[in-house]
């Protein structure tokens, strides 16, 4: 297939995974929250899993959703407070595990369709947590380096009573990172009287953070990518691929692909997208987070706008900037043949459903972008038995815990002729199911 042409403005996309609200697929554009599409992805996954009809409705509520204030000392001397949330959807498995995100946006209802969504992630690899989801209604923009460590550090303390090594383990997500994660792991501590390394993932290695973390997502998508190719019946060699988003999780699955004989038609980031239909050199091409601005000012044959680098004529097309970007207003306008999801929710619940009718495959986020909390797990691990490890046993293990869950969902697929979704969570909701059912119901 060949990729077509030039273009005009770019779409505005931020470059970490999010998850968003969906579209109603009754109602055409009109929007729902990302927790009723996951309640309605649930219930439809639950049709084809033997499971208690109970189990069903409890999984579509969270175990506990904290709301705390995080007053926050500016800069000028002003007081200021922002609001707070934990949302704990269900540790049946183990420990909550889930992102705080810094957003304008955060509110408690979307902190629980995410926390439904990392249940879901979890047990589809097969890890032992569960689902939990937070964040602080902030712009990370307004705020200076100071204010940031300190609203993390007072954040950190409204949460303490929620989260630990053994109940619920944050991590990095939307406008937050390693060095939040080390402000928010030594405020713990502090309070705690001792160094607690496992209170959260995400850190930098010289504090107890794993190496590979930050590339993980990317990576897994990568090789999701590369046997969803080779389960078609493609050479990897033959397959152009377009990419939505050039940051950490658009640019190291696209640089793998790239290396695995891949041809990489086309990036883009915030700013816009450049293309080559000959495919681009992912390596000398800068990502928005090594250097913002620089992928729409690389010099490439043609230039696109983020909305355009959807519409391509490739074999795989992967979003893997911001949610809900795929939706009933463009879907028939997407020419790709398949679809792997590297953000959260890039593809609507109706879109999903136009897609389906037209025979595209979509890869879904739960399976491809899971490499982030996998990578976690093993951070965790590494925390409790303190010995860290090599760079390439990281690799290695991710690559053998993608490859056992791919199998797990393609089984479903094949078994049950379901959807790549639907058979994600089928696998997800099987394990649960079971998990609940073998603990039982207290009292």
């Amino acid at each position: 297939m060949t990729a077509n042409g030039p273009a005009a403005e770019a779409t505005t996309v931020e470059d970490e995974p999010s998850a968003t609200a969906a579209d109603d697929g009754a109602a055409g554009t009109e929007s729902e929250s990302a927790l009723a599409t996951a309640r309605r992805q649930l219930e439809r996954a639950a049709a084809h899993v033997d499971v208690d009809p109970g189990v069903v409705e409890r999984l579509k509520h969270p175990t506990k959703v904290q709301q705390v204030s995080v007053p926050l000392r500016r800069d000028d001397g002003s007081l200021e407070v922002f609001t707070g949330y934990r949302a704990q959807h269900d540790d049946v498995r183990g420990p909550y595990k889930g992102g705080l995100r810094y957003h304008p946006e955060v509110d408690a209802d979307e902190c629980v369709g995410l926390s439904m969504w990392m249940t879901w992630k979890c047990a589809v690899m097969d890890l032992p947590f569960g689902g939990g989801k937070g964040g602080v209604a902030v712009d990370p923009k307004t705020l200076s380096e100071e204010e940031t460590e300190r609203l993390t550090r007072r954040f950190a303390e409204e949460l303490r009573d929620l989260v630990g090594p053994k109940s619920d383990v944050p991590a990095p997500d939307m406008g937050t990172g390693p060095r939040e994660m080390a402000w928010f792991m030594d405020a713990y501590s502090m309070q705690q009287g001792e160094t607690t390394p496992g209170v959260v993932t995400g850190k930098p290695p010289v504090i107890g953070g794993s190496y590979g973390r930050e590339e993980a997502p990317g990576r897994s998508v990568a090789i999701v990518a590369r046997e969803a190719i080779d389960y078609y019946d493609r050479d990897i060699e033959e397959t152009t691929v377009a990419v939505q988003g050039f940051g950490s999780v658009g640019a190291n699955a696209a640089r793998l692909l790239d290396e695995w004989g891949a041809s990489v038609v086309a990036v883009s980031d915030v700013d816009g997208g450049i293309y080559d239909p000959d495919g681009l050199d992912t390596g000398d091409v800068q990502d928005h987070d090594e250097r913002p601005g620089m992928v729409s000012g690389y010099d490439a044959p043609g230039t696109l706008s983020n909305a355009e680098l959807l519409e391509l004529d490739v074999d795989v097309l992967i979003p893997a900037a911001v949610g809900e970007v795929i939706t009933v207003d463009n879907v028939d306008d997407v020419r790709a043949d398949l679809i792997v999801e590297g953000a959260n929710g890039p593809t609507t619940f109706a879109a999903d459903a136009v897609l389906e009718e037209r025979g595209v495959p979509v890869i879904p986020d739960i399976l491809a972008n899971a490499g982030g909390v996998t990578v976690s797990y093993f951070e965790w691990l590494q925390d409790i038995n303190r010995r860290q490890w090599s760079l390439d046993r990281v690799h290695e293990e991710l690559e053998a815990e993608m490859l056992d869950a791919w199998e797990a969902v393609r089984a479903n697929v094949d078994g049950k002729g379901l959807t790549w979704r639907d058979a994600a969570i089928a696998v997800a909701l099987s394990r649960i199911g079971g998990a609940k059912e073998a603990r039982g119901l207290w009292p």
